[in-house]
């Protein structure tokens, strides 16, 4: 038996960092991933589909929203779970409510563990929701999957031994003790490496899109089979659109847009990048307006930063019997300290002397 398990779609998300084009067109195209998604199910002989949770990034979406994501988990030719989470929690006026879900599609209704048997395939799925924001009781607490032959999955949406406890704590021991083949879990947005507890394989896909600078790199999903003999096997499965990177390009010593442009790999124009600029540049810095302006055909969105220090040259320059030399010398004594301390020291000085020297820094 072949299955997939995403969570965490986050449906409708403002993405309000982008422009107000850029943004209405990322929504567009999340609301589009369950079609492909359903493609990829029908494509590759997937019989059953396991989503854990936060597929609406609230219980307010747009209606259109909750339509298509119920039809496009129609057309799957597979048997469809899903656990809600803290996000798109189980309760009045969610979409789980005012939309119509097909047949082939199952919800966890329940702030409580409850079961739907698979027969053809010996399997007994295990599943709960949210019904409010926040689900501080554990509900893997006291669970034990029944020795009955069959092969028993979990599915939820929670964290596991969390610093405090406000969405679905689940203890290491509680999964160990559960007797579940496999707990498909939702919540966290970067992928987790599977881990076995006691004889419980469990893991997180995390998300299927980064939506911003925090959810960087490739996302997806896993892809499962379970075998004859009760193995589950898992395999991650990019799937993103597009990705957001973040990367550091050390401009010492060279020309900034040189240095990037042999940094940058071959293809970035589907993706959203902030660059960081690092190294030691002179009193000038670097232009980040004209780098953008020249390269932003290379890339979906693209952020430059310029976090370089001034070269040591400059702050030689504080020996000079001048205006410019009494500004430096001023500012060298309040070099010490952390590197943030040292970075507000440097653009003091940046600004400093364009000021001095009457130049424009943008």
């Amino acid at each position: 038996m072949k299955f997939l398990h995403g969570a965490d779609f986050h449906l409708d998300s403002p993405f309000g960092a982008l422009p107000a084009r850029q943004a209405a067109e990322r929504r567009r195209e999340s609301r589009e991933l369950p079609r492909h998604l359903a493609d990829y199910v029908n494509g590759h002989g997937v019989d059953l589909v396991l989503l854990a949770g936060d597929l609406f990034d609230s219980a307010n979406v747009f209606r259109e929203t909750g339509e298509q994501l119920a039809e496009a988990l129609g057309s799957m030719e597979a048997k469809v779970f899903i656990a809600p989470g803290n996000h798109d929690w189980y309760g009045p006026g969610s979409p789980w409510l005012t939309v119509d879900w097909p047949g082939n599609v199952y919800l966890f209704r329940e702030n409580a563990l409850t079961a739907v048997e698979l027969p053809e395939w010996g399997l007994v799925i295990h599943g709960g929701a949210f019904t409010a924001p926040e689900q501080a009781s554990g509900l893997l607490a006291g669970f034990s999957a029944p020795r009955d032959g069959k092969r028993h999955f979990g599915l939820l949406h929670g964290e596991i031994d969390p610093p405090e406890p406000r969405y679905n704590p689940i203890r290491r021991e509680d999964i160990a003790a559960s007797g579940l083949d496999y707990l498909a879990l939702g919540h966290i947005h970067k992928r987790a490496e599977p881990a076995r507890y006691g004889n419980t394989l469990c893991a997180w896909p995390g998300c299927p899109e980064g939506r911003g600078f925090d959810e960087l790199g490739e996302k997806g999903f896993y892809e499962g089979t379970l075998s004859e003999d009760g193995a589950v096997s898992l395999a991650f499965v990019p799937f993103a659109g597009r990705r957001y990177e973040i990367l550091e390009v050390d401009v010492t010593g060279r020309d900034p847009r040189a240095a990037l442009e042999a940094t940058l790999p071959p293809d970035t124009a589907g993706d959203l990048y902030r660059i960081l600029l690092a190294g030691e540049t002179g009193e000038g810095g670097v232009d980040t307006a004209s780098l953008e302006a020249a390269l932003a055909d290379r890339f979906y969105a693209l952020e430059i930063r310029d976090m370089t220090r001034m070269a040591e040259d400059v702050w030689a320059r504080a020996g000079e019997d001048s205006l410019r030399g009494l500004f430096l010398q001023e500012l060298q004594k309040r070099l010490e300290g952390d590197n943030q301390a040292r970075e507000i020291v440097s653009q003091a000085a940046r600004f400093g002397l364009a000021a001095l020297d009457h130049r424009d820094l943008g």
